[in-house]
């Protein structure tokens, strides 16, 4: 993959290019080669490499390029076909215009045919040319130097003829028509590709329009409409029913339901009340509130996940290293078989011999360009990365979507992924005098004001019980371990019973009970007694039992790993029908899973969302982050999921099996068509059947070759990962 935005340093060659390197330049003014991501310009031009015409990182609504190429190409076929037809009708007895005045045949039509073929050739071809001169003088030889050669020999060759009529020997020996018609069909390939690359970006350009260009700023006088992106953090917006949020931040006012499913893919509204975060681009479908801006423009999350889709679009996967390295020597190849295939028909052609050689190397060279090999990974990529992220999957890298194909086993986090990450209590068990009511209001007190989950649970069971919770009148907090505090003048401890038993509590009566327990357990003393047993358990995802089945049919090992206890792994494995698991693992235990299972010969995958998951998504061949988890796992993973559901992890593997299967589609069919198709041009027919190919129809196959790549990797627009 491309690393270009890793970097500080910028470099720069001969032709002002940023050549892998990161720049100063804000990502939408920067352009890049579909073919050579690698290659970052501060303008618009064309790739020194390959000729291609560069495209802005993220991608915009401006089509000029392709209403050029529009405009050249009608006038190229409205040119060419009178050519077409001045060359071809006397092959066919006829003659095109014929009267007492005028005859459109001899020299008159040979005339003809050159002048309305200039244009043709010279201007409709002028961005060609440019890219195959281009191409001479940077030494970077590439398909358009093979057109450029195609079609100035066979123009050169006829101009030469008509202007010396000594040379001529029957009228076919002029190309007129075959250049006229060639750089039609190239221009008709470039037009066409250019509407493929177009619609390839749909699903960037769709992420880009979601945030408004107005915005509804709250001032002491009234609300005044501003331009977005005007926005500064901590202004105070309006949103009312119906609109899309201009940038991130925090509503300060009202209350709403926000459709987020542009962002994450899940259909239903999120419930959003003062205290809470919004996102630039999500749509308000009920309620009016007043926002704070905290995030704008390039900052919000919607900016990010632009700019790491367009990141993962230009980046290249392994596969089309082979596609790199063949093109690297295809054009000097080509030139000198179509040079030896001159030479034979010179040395053992029938007559005319020129006219023999000069068909066939033409042919050679035209049929020969190889836009289609350059083009079936990045077609297949662009459109199949911006696919996943219309699901909710983040690809943050090719080579990682590539891995994910052929991943055979997958290990599942257990808190966060395969479950919500939020435990609820569940049970309460007391001991000696004391009885349940009596616990949860003291236990609540005691942890009002902490912020640890466990303790978020048990005062939300006390609310949802209607029990009024006493302020702690001391707090200290012993990490990793419990509490103490003073609650309506009791001395209460709670944490681990190992905590409560260094504090000198008999912890004898959890005995039973603290061997059997299959979820979370906070212990309680009150004033030196055991006081009492909180169960939690944290609550399985509803799909997670739907998607590991799913998962084995795809034919992947599921196994799940977890630093929390035997006995709540072993409860939640045997509900979701896993027939392996890990608990009781630390970070570095889990990771060394993945060093034995790689050594095994597996293809691995990790899906996890804590900070304790980021050694084992580092190591796993590829590697599957929860959109809600740590920020450290989403930067160490590959695959982000934006949606809370598990089915992204199965739609990942499926999409990203299908882009290998279309890029591997493209690949074996521009192979094979540059197999086939060059010998075909060089004559290799003729011996047996007498086919010897016109360089028009070489064109048009050249130009159908890359036209049917395109075509097939816009297939993954039409995609539904669910299926």
């Amino acid at each position: 993959m491309s690393d270009c935005c890793n970097h500080n340093q910028r470099a720069h060659d001969q032709h002002g290019l940023v050549i892998a390197s990161e720049t100063s330049a804000p990502e939408d003014s920067l352009f890049t080669c579909p073919m050579h991501p690698e290659i970052l310009k501060e303008a618009p031009g064309d790739c020194p490499k390959c000729g291609m015409a560069l495209e802005p990182l993220i991608p915009s609504d401006d089509n000029s390029e392709l209403r050029s190429l529009a405009r050249r190409f009608w006038l190229s076929v409205i040119l060419s076909l009178p050519v077409v037809i001045l060359a071809m009708t006397p092959m066919l007895g006829m003659t095109p215009l014929h009267s007492p005045f005028i005859s459109l045949s001899g020299p008159l039509s040979d005339w003809l045919q050159c002048l309305l073929s200039l244009p043709v050739v010279l201007w409709c071809g002028a961005p060609i040319w440019a890219k195959g001169m281009r191409s001479f003088g940077s030494g970077h030889l590439n398909m358009f130097s093979l057109i450029v050669l195609g079609t100035g020999t066979a123009f050169l060759y006829s101009v030469v003829l008509l202007l010396f009529p000594s040379l001529v020997t029957h009228g076919s020996d002029l190309y007129f028509e075959a250049s006229a018609v060639i750089m039609t069909l190239v221009l008709m390939g470039q037009w066409l590709e250019a509407q493929g690359r177009l619609k390839a970006g749909t699903a960037l350009r769709e992420l880009m329009n979601l945030t408004p260009p107005i915005a509804r700023l709250v001032e002491p006088t009234g609300d005044r409409e501003v331009p977005a992106d005007s926005l500064r953090p901590h202004d105070r917006v309006r949103i009312l029913p119906g609109e899309k949020l201009p940038s991130d931040g925090k509503v300060i006012e009202g209350w709403s339901a926000i459709d987020e499913s542009m962002l994450t893919g899940e259909p239903m509204p999120v419930e959003k009340s003062i205290g809470t975060m919004v996102s630039a681009g999500t749509l308000n479908t009920s309620g009016s509130f007043i926002m704070s801006v905290t995030r704008t423009g390039a900052e919000t999350a919607l900016s990010r996940i632009i700019q790491l889709v367009a990141q993962a679009q230009r980046s290249q996967a392994p596969i089309q290293q082979l596609a790199d390295r063949v093109a690297a020597v295809f054009v000097p190849v080509v030139l000198l078989i179509s040079i030896i295939t001159f030479t034979a028909w010179m040395l053992a052609g029938p007559q005319p011999r020129f006219f023999a050689a000069i068909t066939a190397a033409v042919s050679v060279i035209m049929i020969a360009c190889p836009c289609a090999l350059g083009l079936a990974t990045p077609m297949a990529l662009i459109v199949g990365i911006g696919r996943a992220s219309s699901h909710g999957i983040l690809v943050r890298s090719a080579e990682a979507l590539q891995r994910l194909a052929t991943v055979n086993l997958i290990a599942l986090d257990k808190t966060g992924t395969l479950t919500e990450g939020k435990p609820s209590l569940v049970a309460i068990h007391a001991f000696n005098t004391f009885d349940e009511h009596r616990l949860l209001k003291l236990a609540a007190g005691a942890e009002l004001g902490s912020e640890h989950p466990l303790a978020r649970s048990i005062v939300t069971h006390a609310h949802q019980h209607q029990i009024e919770v006493p302020e702690a009148t001391s707090f200290q907090s012993f990490a990793g371990a419990g509490i103490e505090a003073i609650v309506e003048k009791e001395r209460i401890l709670m944490g681990t019973t190992k905590f409560l038993a260094k504090r000198g509590i008999d912890t004898t009566p959890f005995g039973p009970l603290n061997s059997d327990i299959s979820g979370g357990l906070v212990a309680m003393a009150v004033n030196e007694m055991a006081a009492g047993l909180f169960i939690f358990q944290d609550t399985i995802r509803p799909s997670a039992k739907k998607v590991i089945g799913e998962l084995r049919d795809l034919g992947v090992r599921v196994v799940m790993l977890t630093g929390d206890r035997t006995s709540t792994a072993e409860a939640v494995a045997k509900e979701l029908g896993i027939p392996e698991y890990r608990a009781g693992l630390s970070p570095e235990a889990k990771a060394r899973e993945f060093v034995q299972w790689k050594a095994q010969g597996f293809c691995t995958a990790m899906a996890g969302d804590g900070i304790n998951d980021s050694p084992s998504l580092a190591l796993a061949d590829a590697s599957i982050a929860m959109g809600a988890g740590s920020d450290i796992a989403k930067e160490t993973a590959g695959i982000i999921l934006l949606r809370p559901s598990l089915e992204g992890i199965v739609n990942s593997i499926r999409l990203s099996r299908r882009i290998m299967t279309i890029i591997r589609e493209n690949l074996i069919f521009a192979f094979a068509y540059n197999i086939l198709g060059i010998p075909i041009a060089a004559g290799v027919l003729y011996p047996f059947f007498g086919i010897l190919l016109s360089p028009m129809i070489a064109a048009a196959a050249m130009s159908l070759s890359s036209v049917s790549v395109i075509a097939n990797s816009l297939r993954l627009r039409r995609i539904n990962p669910n299926r």
